[in-house]
């Protein structure tokens, strides 16, 4: 008669264990693999602003808008290693939390520590509007001024030496730009509007 069998070792908490530290090796040199690069890079963020902007053949009839805006942006890249493509590139015109015109830009590749000026003119034919922003409108209009609020939103690729990685979406938002109906004095130069940027 054969004796009780004798219970084998399992080899399940070795490969679990094995397992585990080869997670945790491939964690670890993920992290130094972008901490070089990052050390290498210094990556900076990108920057817009905008420089100039004003309004042309303004009227309010219908509960309608009809304007052309003139804008002036700069792009600001300020890193020494990393250049941009800008594949796709839209500006729009917003007032009080209303888009009424946009406009595209030509895809362009940014060079490093470059700065690229961008004019465009965003246009509103009939665009409708909400009663409180058409009145608000009337209210700035009989002031001489108008505020207004410009989004850029721009499909982006980032280049280090030989390497592009994927596209991704930059937004910006620049708050508070005040367009004067009547040419300005010397005194009420346009003001230079910092954007704020999200990628």
């Amino acid at each position: 008669m054969a004796g009780p069998a004798t219970a084998q070792p399992s080899s399940r908490p070795s490969v679990l264990r094995c397992l585990v530290v080869a997670v945790l090796l491939i964690v670890v040199l993920l992290g130094i693999a972008v901490l070089v690069f990052w050390l290498a890079v210094r990556p900076k963020p990108l920057e817009f602003t905008v420089d100039g902007a004003r309004v042309r053949g303004f009227n309010v009839s219908g509960h309608a808008l009809d304007a052309a805006f003139d804008l002036t942006l700069s792009a600001h890249n300020r890193n020494r290693r990393v250049s941009v493509y800008y594949d796709s590139l839209e500006v729009s015109v917003w007032l009080d939390e209303q888009s009424v015109a946009a406009a595209e830009a030509a895809p362009f590749h940014q060079p490093r520590r470059n700065v690229t000026t961008l004019v465009v003119a965003p246009a509103a034919r009939g665009a409708p509007l909400l009663a409180a922003v058409e009145k608000s409108l009337k209210r700035e209009r009989s002031g001489g001024w108008l505020g207004l609020e410009v989004r850029v939103r721009a499909r982006i690729r980032l280049k280090v030496g030989a390497i592009k990685t994927r596209h991704y979406v930059l937004w910006a938002y620049c708050p508070s730009v005040i367009v004067r109906f009547a040419a300005p004095s010397p005194a009420q130069e346009f003001n230079k509007v910092y954007c704020d940027v999200d990628i």
